[in-house]
């Protein structure tokens, strides 16, 4: 039997968002601590399905890796009220609640349960695991934040989310090791100000936000889909628009922040750290252009009867949405001339 209606889901969503803000509002950490724990417990029901053995089996892997994680960060604190006058242990105390919140965000090194778990959500569902769940951890991160640790960390991510999405066939996998590589940029941003990482925040979750919705309209999964449905021309702008602008490809709208954090890198001398994110990037966008090119070109006459179409009014808010990214041309424009 299914264990909670849709009014207990829109429950389990509001604890969701209202626990992240006391999370991040809270002046002690043991009140960080219980926000996180509150808002685990209430994205497990959201992601639980009896009906589907690979969304209970996702729950219970993140609910046994964010445990993990609680005990680490928990333990922490508790050093570090222990050894508040210890200044020695300072430097040891930051990188194991660093360590504890990267481990929550699923970043590198830690990132082995994100992908995995991310194939067994739904795409909303792997919306919210993107985006949302990152917040919390990545400004408790900033409270205590150890610079040098993050500066490996943030090369960790760029490479990791590169390499390894060779040779992966699921798009669900593939926005997993997208979301590990814009976690370098995004710590990156936070390093610069606050104000910098929010926009950068809001512009990677808008761009996620319209692929995963056009991917839960599609139901789409895989890259073998994207080539062999005969989708309407305007669905393939579209996904082409975005995830070009998710890689940060210039003429678009995403490009801007990372173009801000590469300037902002090379004026404070990390050149090393600066080649890192360039060619992450370009191997991600070889990713995007891939599965769009190869849908443009390819044509299938078994599927030429068929026509993919949504008639769905959302979809053409969406494609507005679309379009917007295309400003990055005119702000191009501006910028240069």
């Amino acid at each position: 039997m299914y264990f909670y209606t849709n009014s207990n889901k829109m429950f389990f969503f509001f604890m969701l968002f209202f626990k992240t803000l006391i999370s991040i509002s809270s002046n002690s950490w043991l009140g960080c601590w219980m926000g996180l724990e509150i808002n685990l417990l209430s994205f497990i029901p959201l992601i639980s399905n009896t009906k589907n053995l690979l969304n209970t089996e996702a729950a219970l892997k993140y609910f046994l890796t964010q445990s993990i994680a609680s005990i680490n960060f928990l333990f922490s604190i508790i050093l570090k009220m222990i050894l508040f006058k210890n200044f020695e242990m300072n430097n040891f105390l930051s990188i194991m609640i660093n360590s504890s919140l990267l481990m929550k965000m699923g970043s590198a090194p830690f990132y082995f349960w994100f992908p995995n778990i991310m194939e067994g959500l739904s795409w909303m569902n792997c919306f919210i695991l993107m985006t949302w769940q990152k917040i919390s951890p990545m400004i408790l991160l900033s409270y205590y934040m150890n610079n040098n640790f993050i500066m490996m960390i943030m090369m960790l991510n760029a490479m990791i989310g590169a390499i390894s999405g060779f040779n992966q066939t699921s798009i669900r996998k593939l926005m997993a090791f997208s979301s590990i590589n814009n976690l370098g940029w995004l710590m990156a941003s936070m390093m610069i100000s606050e104000n910098m990482w929010l926009m950068y925040f809001l512009l990677y979750s808008f761009l996620n936000l319209i692929l995963c919705f056009l991917f839960s309209m599609l139901n789409i999964f895989y890259i073998n889909q994207i080539l062999n449905f005969n989708l309407m021309t305007i669905i393939k702008m579209s996904l082409m628009i975005n995830f070009f602008s998710l890689g940060g490809l210039p003429p678009f709208l995403g490009f801007f922040p990372k173009w801000i954090i590469i300037n902002f890198l090379m004026n404070s001398n990390m050149y090393l750290l600066t080649f890192i994110f360039i060619m992450s990037s370009l191997i991600m966008l070889f990713f995007y252009i891939r599965m769009i090119y190869l849908s443009f070109l390819l044509n299938f006459f078994k599927l030429k009867w068929f026509k993919i179409k949504i008639k769905n009014n959302f979809f053409s808010i969406i494609n507005f949405f679309s379009l917007i990214s295309m400003t990055g041309l005119i702000m191009n424009n501006f910028m240069f001339f």
